[in-house]
């Protein structure tokens, strides 16, 4: 005899499909889309207001003296305390008597005067090279949500933090970077795309001076060609309210760049495509005016992640302790030879034959970081990936708490929340987690500089020697 189990069914047994097309809505059509559009961006807008001052804008916190002697400046409370006191021009921040708060233009000045004032074996100011160009960092991997915009922004805070002069390019048209850095993007001819146009236009021009002189017909420059010619870096370079952190910032239009600079390509063969956002960079002083540009990616390997990459020092590609994230990454670096391979071979193909030296792609460093890290869970994995990708993943994993998961909700990174916000443990643990991650960058940052240091030294005592 049968009897009837307690155990209820599956909720996808039994289910009536004639009630089930009574919730469908009407069949959608395209200008649904334009509708979902626009209640979407009244609700972005109402969400990114909740981690916005009033007017509108972003607006960096202060720092108490807490912070600026645990994190920012090596100097006792009580010695900072004395140096005010002893110097009354200095920034003497918001407050009475121990409990002050400064603001991070206040904290860049008082820098500076430890730097002269101070004890000279500490690091009162970030080590950089006189006379070397910035360090351009690519943050890439074509899988989306493996951190790659938390990674970047927060590099640039702590890169700020320490000192250094940022500048933050959004190369996703998601615009997720330029949402973080308080960024307002009216359409493409803010983003990068100009600067890309530029540089073919610019590549056009001389083109057609060769035609000229053959008496050939000259390639046309339309109306954006012509427009892009007159833009500079500094026309898309906005500043963010962090006073030492710049933005490219990003917005939809940028994905059409996409479909453009393939067409530009066809029409001028030797256009070198993949150095547009480094001639850019370059021509337009970044190099000279920054100490570090960090480039966010789209999760594609389009001709925007190839400029990036192409341009990058310094590669770093997040990816999660998980099978599909690493089986992904490394498809990613497989990708990644068979593009820039087959661009050294084709140029190479052609500098030969004009008896030109051959060209060849090198970074610094290429680096893979564990993010949003479970110990408890994910622990053999991630020896399993670290053991695979060997030197070319960071020893330090990077670990998910409550107080990143806090900061992505309000649009903020970390080091704009404040830490009373929560438990003192908590923020201490939640701002490790990206200490520690900057701290290996900037190893890797310095190491880089010093090493082209070197190069350089022994460079000019070979000239020296004759």
């Amino acid at each position: 005899m049968d009897r009837k189990s307690d155990t209820p069914l599956p909720p996808y047994f039994n289910l009536d499909p004639q009630a089930a097309a009574g919730k469908l809505s009407d069949p959608v059509d395209t200008a649904r889309f334009a509708k979902a559009a626009a209640f979407a961006g009244r609700g972005r807008d109402d969400l990114a207001k909740r981690g916005y001052a009033p007017d509108g804008r972003k607006k960096l916190r202060k720092f108490s003296t807490w912070e600026v002697c645990r994190y920012l400046i090596p100097v006792a409370p009580a010695h900072l305390r004395r140096v005010l006191n002893k110097n009354p021009d200095l920034p003497q921040g918001e407050g009475q008597g121990s409990a002050k708060w400064f603001s991070l233009e206040e904290i860049l000045t008082l820098r500076d005067h430890f730097a002269s004032e101070g004890v000279s074996t500490k690091e009162y100011r970030p080590y950089r090279p006189e006379g070397l160009p910035a360090k351009v960092v690519a943050v890439a991997n074509f899988k989306g949500g493996v951190g790659k915009t938390s990674t970047a922004a927060h590099l640039a805070m702590s890169a700020a933090l320490d000192g250094y002069k940022v500048l933050v390019v959004d190369l996703d048209s998601q615009g997720s970077m330029t949402s973080i850095m308080g960024g307002t993007v009216e359409d493409e001819w803010q983003t990068v795309f100009p600067l890309l146009a530029r540089d073919y236009a610019t590549q056009l021009q001389a083109e057609n001076r060769v035609r000229a002189a053959a008496g050939d017909p000259e390639f046309p420059l339309d109306e954006t060609l012509t427009e892009a010619l007159e833009v500079s870096l500094r026309n898309v370079v906005q500043k963010t309210h962090w006073p030492n952190i710049d933005l490219i910032g990003a917005q939809l239009n940028l994905y059409w760049a996409e479909f453009q600079i393939p067409v530009w390509r066809m029409n001028l063969r030797n256009w070198q495509l993949w150095d547009a956002l480094n001639n850019a960079l370059e021509d337009g002083g970044a190099l000279d005016e920054y100490d570090v540009i960090l480039l966010d990616t789209p999760p594609a390997l389009g001709y925007l992640t190839i400029n990036a990459l192409a341009a990058a020092d310094i590669i770093l590609v997040p990816l999660g302790a998980s099978f599909l994230e690493f089986d992904s990454t490394g498809r990613f670096f497989d990708m990644l030879y068979s593009t820039f391979a087959s661009i050294e071979d084709g140029e190479n193909a052609a500098r030969r034959r004009a008896g030109l030296p051959e060209m060849k792609f090198e970074w610094d460093v290429v680096r893979a970081i564990i993010t949003r890290f479970d110990a408890s869970q994910q622990t053999d994995l991630a020896n399993v990936i670290q053991a695979y990708f060997g030197d070319m993943t960071n020893a330090y994993r990077q670990e998910y708490t409550s107080m990143v998961g806090q900061a992505g909700e309000s649009v903020s990174g970390i080091y704009e929340a404040d830490y009373r916000d929560f438990n003192r443990t908590t923020y201490v643990r939640g701002r490790e987690t990206f200490d520690r991650t900057y701290a290996e960058f900037k190893e890797i940052l310095l190491g880089s500089w010093w090493r082209d240091d070197q190069e350089r030294k022994a460079a000019e005592q070979e000239v020296a020697n004759g």
